[in-house]
């Protein structure tokens, strides 16, 4: 029997906004016609969670949703305060998106599911949409094991979470009807999907995530796990989910700065890393800590969390978020291929694949050849995402029969890996008036993908950062996407130091034929810019930054970059940059003047800096980074490590504390325990309540078959 071919056009993409609800038609009469802007908020707007969680559902209901994939979120909350108009074409809309199997239909499944649970009863919706929602839900494909030829993403982090979340919610409340892809029940489907969901918590919980700190994906994790806690019967999965939910929110406490989450990431997109304001977490950082700005763009994770009945997040993370004394994190996140065994992996089994392969491990040594297995058994050699390997199957397949693939993929091990996010281990360091974060000697030499290794943030646009751009395209590893050749950067406190050599060997995945680095320094966002001996200064408020090219620079001089770019010509550089405040440093004046008679010394591929701040700093492209003869670790950070917690890698125990408030989470006992949560609901949640849903989930009945 020949599988139904789902493919259409295939498309490299610059974000999430790329993907669009077609064919949704006209909306109905009254509703809203055009976007109401919010507006940044530096310190909270309003006290408390029942104050913004109104603010944030007026907000909807004053604007249309837009046609991307997520904009008809806004629908659910017009649905939940029982005021329409609805646009139910919109509905309609993601429902044909989901039929069609288009990539991303995960992110979509997740707000249909809200509906079946929670917003079903609504009189906003026709017999007609719910039908055909049930219809959905019964028909889609929750697995690549399952028939049918698409190009979604079944496997990176957050997809992995989204699919077994929508198996599980759809086999629990259709438990004993046939879903028509897979023919299997939906007891069978939640069978299936229950140890995919709790593997992903406990990796989650005990290493954190390779799609590290992502302003983008995050939001995908947030909803789906949001879900989890408010709609599974399984207490021991809702439990886990409103557990890893904390430690993702305490992500986001710590490495914010007034609701920018403006740290280094694992996975980011050309627009989020330069706007802060278009940002995938933001609207959810000002419905959750009260600063942020609600973009109306990229927010499904605020809309499901002002919706959620069961969630309520720690005292002591909020309270966190609000601290602005001086702060620095290091914290530890993934893991590493060649430590599979430890983690209960092995490299000749499907699940075990897919766990390589939910951190890009396509092309690992270790990997390729499971690889190529998942690819025969899932029919991916069809699937548009593999592509590229498509036109190499019959040597492909040759070498892996006489076992030299791996061999072959050692040998073009830094190009064609280049998507693979191993273990990271990210410094943070912030004040009242800047951010500045670097994931530390980070896979030196091999290609980029999506990952952003450094930043520093004085204010939503007024970021700084330096790559080696791969392409021109704003897609993965290109102009301002990841890298063509990741660089070697350490952080000591707020000095970064980046080394690039970029790869000058044609690839086989990326030409690497862009010769330069360059530094997005935006001089309209900041207040003050001013240049001397080889220093470009900047000023926000009361935050300053300095950077300097071991190369000669210049600026780009047309285009939406002009006066926004700093271009450095040559394949080997070294950048350096310096944060300082008003508080620390005194004037600008004084800053740059500080700064600018600094004693700096470039070698080869090193440098040594006599830094205002901090003493003196030595590192280059091997060897250790060194604090006034001190050697600095760069790798085997604890889990976390701040003043607020320290927990040691993997650990199975995670302790929470400021002031009077702590979190205390257990993964073996499946305990989750606070003094205190924020108030949802216009209800005090009691600090011996979960917070997590303990009774059991208001599940609403499916229509009858």
């Amino acid at each position: 029997m020949t599988e139904k071919n789902y493919q259409h056009e295939f498309f490299d993409t610059s974000g999430v906004d790329n993907f669009r609800i077609k064919n949704a038609g006209a909306a109905p009469a009254g509703y809203p016609q055009r976007p109401v802007p919010d507006t940044y908020c530096e310190t909270p707007f309003a006290a408390t969670f029942p104050e913004r969680k109104q603010v944030f559902l007026d907000y909807c209901a004053r604007n249309p949703a837009g046609t991307h994939i997520k904009g008809f979120y806004y629908e659910l909350a017009r649905l939940y305060v029982n005021s329409g108009p609805v646009h139910l074409g919109l509905l309609q809309g993601a429902l044909d998106y989901i039929n069609d199997r288009y990539d991303c239909s995960d992110f979509v499944l997740l707000g249909i599911m809200r509906i079946r649970y929670q917003l079903f009863s609504s009189t906003l919706l026709s017999e007609k949409l719910k039908s055909n929602l049930e219809q959905t839900v019964l028909d889609f494909k929750y697995h690549p094991e399952e028939p049918g030829i698409d190009s979604m993403c079944y496997w990176t982090e957050n997809h992995q979470i989204m699919f077994a979340t929508n198996a599980y919610l759809a086999g629990q409340i259709y438990p004993d009807r046939i879903f028509t892809n897979s023919n299997q029940t939906g007891r069978e489907k939640q069978a299936r999907s229950r140890p995919r969901i709790m593997k992903w918590l406990e990796m989650r919980f005990l290493t954190g995530f390779s799609e590290w700190l992502s302003h983008v994906y995050y939001d995908e994790d947030i909803t789906a796990l949001i879900n989890l806690v408010d709609f599974c019967d399984d207490p021991e999965i809702r439990t886990l989910s409103a557990m890893v939910l904390d430690l993702v929110f305490f992500d986001m406490a710590l490495n914010s700065r007034r609701g920018v989450f403006g740290c280094s990431h694992g996975r980011s997109y050309a627009e989020e890393k330069r706007n802060a304001l278009v940002e995938a977490t933001i609207d959810t950082q000002k419905l959750v800590f009260g600063t942020g700005i609600f973009t109306g763009k990229d927010n499904m994770g605020a809309v499901t969390l002002a919706l959620s009945e069961n969630y309520a997040l720690p005292q002591v993370i909020a309270d966190i978020a609000g601290d602005e004394k001086t702060l620095e994190n290091r914290q530890r996140m993934g893991i590493r291929v060649k430590d599979a065994h430890k983690w209960g992996l092995s490299y000749d089994d499907s699940e075990s694949g897919m766990a390589f392969l939910s951190f890009e491990a396509y092309t690992n040594p270790r990997t390729i050849s499971l690889t190529m297995d998942l690819f025969d058994q899932f029919r991916w050699w069809q699937n548009q995402f593999f592509k590229d390997f498509l036109q190499y199957r019959s040597l492909i397949l040759f070498l892996k029969k006489i076992r030299l693939l791996p061999l072959m993929a050692r040998l073009v091990e830094k190009d064609l890996s280049r998507n693979e996010r191993d273990e990271v281990n990210v410094v943070t360091y912030k004040t009242a008036d800047y951010l500045v974060s670097s994931a530390q000697d980070y896979r030196k030499g091999y290609g980029g993908d999506q990952q952003h290794i450094w930043q520093a943030t004085l204010g939503p646009q007024a970021v700084c950062f330096t790559t080696h751009p791969g392409h021109r395209e704003n897609t993965s590893g290109g102009y301002w996407v990841g890298s063509g050749t990741l660089p070697r950067v350490a952080q000591y406190k707020n000095v970064v130091i980046a080394c690039y050599r970029a790869s000058k060997m044609p690839g086989l995945y990326m030409t690497n034929q862009l010769f330069f680095t360059h530094a997005w320094f935006p001089q309209d966002q900041f207040d003050e810019v001013s240049e001397a001996s080889g220093w470009v200064f900047g000023r926000k408020n009361d935050g300053y930054i300095a950077i300097k090219s071991r190369n000669a620079y210049h600026w780009q001089t047309g285009g939406d970059d002009k006066n926004r770019e700093i271009i450095a010509d040559g394949a080997e550089n070294i950048w350096i940059c310096e944060l300082g405040r008003k508080a620390d440093n005194g004037s600008f004046d004084a800053f740059i003047e500080s700064i600018r008679t600094a004693p700096l010394s470039f070698g080869n591929r090193g440098v040594q800096f006599q830094s205002p701040s901090q003493g003196n700093l030595s590192f280059g492209w091997s060897g250790a980074l060194t604090a006034n003869g001190t050697a600095v670790s760069l790798g085997a950070y604890p889990r976390y490590d701040n003043p607020y917690c320290r927990a040691e890698f993997a650990n199975n125990d995670i302790v929470i504390e400021r002031g009077e408030h702590q979190l205390t989470l257990g993964l073996k006992q499946r305990q989750r325990s606070a003094s205190a949560y924020i108030r949802t609901n216009n209800t005090d949640i009691s600090s011996n309540s979960p917070g997590a849903g303990e009774s059991s989930p208001t599940i609403a009945k499916p229509l009858s078959p």
